[in-house]
């Protein structure tokens, strides 16, 4: 193996090990006609990615398509970055060209029907997946793609059932991690949100989303607004409860006692309103991952 190899080699185990900013510096030292190769440019557009450096890697991919010609790597990833910054119609272009050099690809597959799902066509979308899935049940774009479908159908118990077998399986991924904590905080289970983007940031340090959804959501696990966790869980449902209740209240002549739900639902949308910034600043001067 020749030293440029060897340094390639060493660049796709930092990609395996999720530590994006190191393979690119390893790739920096890349030199001869392998900087300018197919996996070179493969692995610097999966670590941009990584990074959410969508303009880099949108540049990235067009540069390595012009130098090695058409490659389902290189398009997917430029179809991912066109997608990510708002290019839709372009975005589908490079994924339908991959896709038309590589059909049985799995993570393929799921960009586009992520794609599909933030236009709304959920039912093309849900094909594209189950297309994926048959081919690859256990890859965490698969995953990724479920949960991201089942929010865009409103079908928040099948979202969450998908976040925990993602994080059954790869227990230690960090997407599983992340979505897990997304799950959670989507439930109002607040602290169970914050372990798992602990856990994802522990993993995967480099990536700024899941630092700072850790600190987020140590906000609000913390125990002065241990209160609003109904809040959390129930959203709106609380409001109607509440409002709902003191109506059957004042028709029942518990009119005192109606107001004393009234004013203790007041002081309780009070503290929801001035605790979480008070919180955040006292949490902000002790921690931040």
């Amino acid at each position: 193996m020749t030293a440029p190899e060897q340094q390639l080699a060493r660049v796709v185990a930092l990609l395996e090990a999720n530590r994006p900013e190191q393979a690119l510096t390893e790739l920096g030292k890349v030199g001869g006609s392998a900087a300018t190769g197919r996996l070179a440019y493969r692995c610097r557009t999966i670590a941009l990615s990584e990074l959410d450096r969508w303009d880099e890697v949108a540049e990235t991919a067009r540069r390595g398509l012009a130098e090695v010609g058409p490659d389902a790597e290189l398009l997917g990833r430029l179809g991912r970055a066109l997608r990510e910054q708002g290019a839709l119609a372009p975005a589908e272009r490079a994924l339908l060209d991959a896709l038309a050099l590589e059909p049985e690809d799995p993570w393929l597959l799921c960009q586009y029907a992520d794609l599909c799902t933030s236009v709304g066509q959920t039912d093309k979308a849900g094909r594209l997946v189950d297309r994926a899935a048959a081919l690859a049940p256990e890859e965490p774009a698969v995953y990724a793609s479920r949960i991201q479908l089942a929010y865009a159908r409103g079908d928040d118990r099948s979202a969450q059932r998908a976040a925990r077998e993602f994080l059954g399986r790869h227990p230690d991924h960090p997407a599983a991690l992340a979505l897990h904590g997304s799950v959670a905080v989507a439930a109002g289970r607040v602290g169970e949100a914050h372990r798992s983007f602990g856990r994802a940031v522990a993993h995967d340090p480099a990536d700024a989303d899941y630092a700072e959804a850790a600190w987020e959501t140590r906000v609000y696990a913390h125990p002065l607004l241990l209160p609003l966790r109904p809040l959390y869980r129930l959203g709106f449902r609380l409001w109607f409860a509440v409002a709902a209740a003191i109506v059957v209240l004042n028709l029942a002549g518990l009119r005192i006692v109606a107001l004393v739900v009234s004013v203790a639902w007041v002081l309780y949308c009070v503290w929801s309103w001035v605790a979480p910034p008070l919180v955040r600043r006292l949490v902000r001067g002790r921690w931040r991952p």
